[in-house]
This record gives C-alpha cells, sequence and structure tokens, in this order.
C-alpha cells in the first residue's frame, strides 16, 4: 500500500516535515509493510521557506522596529528561483506583545531579502506575505530597493505613518534596475482591498496595534492617490492590494508581482500531481481544521489534486471544530482529529509529536 502523507505545519507545535515523520511513525507501527512517501507542504504563509527550499542564504535585516537580526530566504531546487517569507523579516512573531507599534513598524527588511537575493544574481522570486506585523502599505521595503517619498517641498518623510500624510511624489533615482528583469508571484490567499471597511486596517490592523482606523486608512489613502498619479494604478480598491498591511499593493503596483493562491503555488511547485500518482491514499492535516479549511487551507489543495486522480484523502488535524465535523466528512474520506476522547489540547501540545503518531495509529486500524 503507497500512502504520501502530506500535512501542513500544525503551527505553534510542530512544522510540517515533524508532522509527517510523526505520522509515518504511526503508519508503521500499525502496518509495517505500507510504503510512506512524505511529502510535507505549506500555503503559502509562515513554513513555505522551509516546506519549498533546498538552499538557505542568510542576510542582515532590520526586523519590524528596527533592530538588526538574521533572516534567511530560501532557493528552490531549480537552483534560480527564490522563496522570501515576508515574516522572516516583518512578520508580528518577531515582536513581543508589547512592542507591537504599527505607526512605526516597517516592511523594510524585507525588502532588503529581496535586494540582497538580487545582488546574488536571482531573478525568479516567490513573495510569501503573510504573517506580517506592519500596516505601511509596502512602502519600507519600496525603500529598500531605492525608492523616495518626497513631500511638497522635496524633503524626504519620516519612515512611519505619519510620513505617509505628508508624501506628495516619488523619487526613482536609486530605484534597482535589477528590479525591471526580473519576476514576481506572490502567495497569497487574502484578497482585501487596500482601504475601507474591507480593507487591510480595518480587517487586520487591530491585530498588529492599530488603534486609529481611520487615521491609518487616510495615510494609506494618500499612498494610493500618489501611485495612482505616479504609476497609473489604482490600488484603493484593488484586489488583495491590501494584503500584508499593503504588501500586496506595493509588489503589484512597483515590481509588477502577480497574485496565486498560496497552496496552488506550493503544490506545482512541489510537482504534486506526479508525486501522488498511484497512490492508495494521502492524508494531509494541520493544527485545527474547520469549515474554513475548505476555503483555500492546504488540506483542501491535497484534496482537490487528489480527486482528479480519484485518491482517498484523510483529514488528520490537531482539532476538528465540532460543528464542522460533518462537513469536511462530506469532503475527506476519513476525518480524525488528536485532541478528542482522552486527549486534551494540553496533552497534545505538550506531547505533540507523540499523541499525532497515536492518532496516526487509530487513524489507519479505523482504515483498516
Amino acid at each position: 500500500m503507497k500512502i504520501v502523507i502530506s500535512p501542513d505545519s500544525f503551527k505553534g507545535t510542530l512544522t510540517a516535515l515533524q508532522a509527517a515523520e510523526s505520522i509515518e511513525r504511526g503508519i508503521k507501527q500499525r502496518m509495517p509493510d505500507a510504503t510512506t512517501s512524505l511529502l510535507p507542504i505549506a500555503d503559502g504563509g509562515e513554513g513555505t521557506l522551509t516546506t519549498l527550499a533546498q538552499q538557505i542564504h542568510t542576510a542582515k535585516v532590520l526586523d519590524p522596529i528596527g533592530r538588526e537580526i538574521s533572516a534567511n530566504y530560501g532557493v528552490l531546487g531549480d537552483g534560480t528561483t527564490c522563496v522570501i517569507e515576508m515574516a522572516q523579516a516583518s512578520g508580528l512573531t518577531l515582536l513581543r506583545p508589547e512592542e507591537r507599534n504599527p505607526a512605526i513598524a516597517s516592511s523594510y527588511g524585507t525588502g532588503q531579502l529581496i535586494r540582497h537575493a538580487l545582488n546574488q544574481g536571482y531573478r525568479e522570486f516567490i513573495i510569501c506575505i503573510g504573517g506580517s506585523a506592519t500596516n505601511d502599505g509596502g512602502v519600507g521595503m519600496l525603500r529598500a530597493l531605492g525608492l523616495r517619498l518626497l513631500d511638497e517641498t522635496g524633503v524626504e518623510v519620516e519612515q512611519t505613518i505619519d510620513g505617509l500624510h505628508h508624501i506628495h511624489r516619488l523619487d526613482f533615482t536609486n530605484w534597482d534596475e535589477k528590479i525591471q528583469h526580473a519576476h514576481f508571484s506572490i502567495a497569497c490567499d487574502v484578497d482585501s482591498p487596500l482601504i475601507g471597511e474591507k480593507g487591510a486596517t480595518a480587517v487586520f490592523g487591530k491585530q498588529k496595534g492599530v488603534q486609529d482606523i481611520a487615521y491609518f486608512d487616510a495615510a494609506l489613502t494618500k499612498w494610493a492617490d500618489v501611485v495612482e498619479t505616479e504609476k497609473g494604478i489604482r490600488l484603493h480598491n484593488y484586489k488583495g492590494a491590501g494584503a500584508a498591511g499593503g504588501m500586496g499593493g506595493a509588489l503589484i503596483a512597483f515590481l509588477n508581482g502577480q497574485f496565486y493562491q498560496g497552496i496552488e503555488l506550493v503544490l506545482e511547485r512541489l510537482q504534486f500531481a506526479k508525486a501522488i500518482e498511484r497512490a492508495d491514499l494521502i492524508i494531509t492535516g494541520e493544527g485545527q481544521s474547520d469549515a474554513q479549511t475548505l476555503h483555500g487551507k492546504a488540506p483542501f489543495g491535497v484534496l482537490s489534486y487528489a480527486k482528479k486522480q480519484n485518491i482517498p484523502v484523510a483529514l488528520l488535524s490537531g482539532s476538528i471544530v465540532k460543528e464542522d465535523r460533518e462537513l469536511l466528512a462530506q469532503h475527506f474520506e476519513f476525518c480524525r482529529a488528536v485532541v478528542q476522547h482522552d486527549v486534551t489540547i494540553a496533552m497534545a501540545m505538550r506531547e505533540p509529536a507523540k499523541y499525532l503518531t497515536n492518532a496516526a495509529f487509530r487513524l489507519i486500524a479505523d482504515i483498516r
């Protein structure tokens, strides 16, 4: 029996690879003669770098509040495509709760990663923009690539949200010309516009520490007005422009980026369709599954590919929301959660690998 094991990370406990290894141990305990293939996945957010990259590069960059840190970016097996996670340089997890200050938080470090890779000769990029700590419209990233934002007197505005209120025009004198020869794919599952009640600030600002939504929205409106004048692209209501605090819009307008659903981009790069050929079963999973799993999350991406080849898929997640279990069971042939019956959340969080292995053992027993 050939079983492909393709979980996403179990956020806060196990990486996608660790989860796959834990599931494999459970399978082998119950079915020693099974042929297993580990193919950990990611949905374009945090963890995509470690899932896809064959080489890792490190660069010194500034974190969201200006401290120097070391951040990684990766290169795919083709030797030419870079994977850059915004979260590595500009992520919310880099800050303690009391350090979150979106008025000064900058995406500059992400631009430094891109510039570092450009200087190394790379021209093909996958930019994963989940988990950001910033609400700066991607301006910090653009500054790192040479863009200057000037006020009416020709003086560069300060690098804060206050500064965006005074922007009047853009200066491309120092813009990195290598960008025009590069291609940028954006891994993102958020389609929010830049401004408005469904925009970057209104939807995601509070978790980053935004207090005055109207003030931030006004700053991003000013920025979008200038971008429209200078670049001829209207970001105000552009789908996806509000992703990652406006990073989506900056990548579209200035780097000619193209949006892709994160899991689709990952599965395509992993040549997933070929990897699952002749499989008898695929096991996927994530930290918690609910109705949203069926809307672009990693397990649903796996399910979509499997259906084309009539391969049954088992969903094995840390927990499954009780109210959504029946809905998920309509799509996945088998559903099992680590947290159930005699296993509590506290137990699973304390020894995640052990209890995931146990759950995989039980899953295979049920299937057999």
